[in-house]
Parts: C-alpha cells; structure tokens; sequence
C-alpha cells in the first residue's frame, strides 16, 4: 500500500553556521561596536543579546537573514518574549521548532478525513504517515495539505509503492 510520511525538519548544522554568521556580522558592522550583542545556540534555541530593543531587533534581522540564505524556513521559528537583563541591554528566546505538534497533526488528519479522499492518516509520534490505494490519491492529499497548511513548513518524505 501506497504511503509517505509528513514531517518537519531543521538542519541543525545549517542552523549553527547560519548563528556563527550572523555573530560574524554583527561582529565587523560598525553600529554594534562596543556593544554586547550577539546570538548564542544551544538545544535547538536562538538567544538574542542586544543593548536596547532597537539593536535586539537588528540582530534579529540579521539572523533570520543568515538563516534564510542558509535554506532554514523561518516560519520554523518561535519568538519568545523579550526580558531586560541588566541596565538597559535586552534578551529574548527563539525557539526552532523541529517536529510536528500534536494540535498540527491532529488538524492535518481531520483535514484529511474531512475531504472524503481515499487516504488514511495516522499520527506516529511527530510525524504523520498518510497511506492510500493509489498513488494518484496521495499526490492529492499532498497538494491538499500543501494548500490548507501554509503557517508551518512541511516536508513530505518516505514516499513508497
């Protein structure tokens, strides 16, 4: 039987050097000498350093840029709100989100069940696995779920016959 597996996936490698990048910018631009801005990586979360909230959202700028360039998909990301450390200098978390929610499977099913295909669909941890008869009626379902999920980016993997 016919099936692929939806999922969602972050390089992580293209993630570290996309932050070593932007670390490198901010680091040679001439508006953030002297400053303490920076971005660090750890766990899968992006923390933004910055002396007020103007230079944190440069640094933002900057570091959706280097991801960008680097193919990470940005909706990937989750802003986090932003905390005052010391003085005036600013924090704020970014989480990249890897994996699909349970809520976002769960839509992407009914979604699924809702359009009368010829599919299944089922939830496997943090993917779901769509089978059907034929391979006519998956490539469907792809284009259906392609269409109706454009908040998260998706990758279609696994596909056999």
């Amino acid at each position: 039987m016919p099936s692929f597996d939806i999922v969602s996936e972050v390089n992580q490698v293209e993630v570290h050097n996309a932050v070593d990048q932007a670390n490198k910018e901010i680091s040679n631009r001439f508006d953030f000498k002297g400053s303490d801005a920076r971005v660090e990586l750890k766990d899968k979360v992006l923390t933004l350093f910055a002396d007020d909230d103007f230079k944190r959202q440069q640094v933002m700028d900057i570091a959706t840029g280097k991801l960008a360039k680097r193919g990470i998909d940005i909706r990937c990301l989750k802003e986090g709100a932003v905390e005052k450390i010391s003085g005036n200098k600013v924090k704020q978390t970014v989480t990249v989100r890897v994996g699909l929610e349970q809520e976002l499977s769960k839509k992407i099913v009914k979604l699924l069940k809702d359009s009368k295909m010829k599919v299944q669909a089922s939830i496997q941890g943090d993917t779901v696995r769509v089978s059907g008869a034929k391979r006519d009626d998956l490539q469907n379902a792809i284009a259906l779920v392609k269409k109706s999920i454009e908040d998260f980016p998706l990758q279609y993997q696994n596909f056999r016959d």
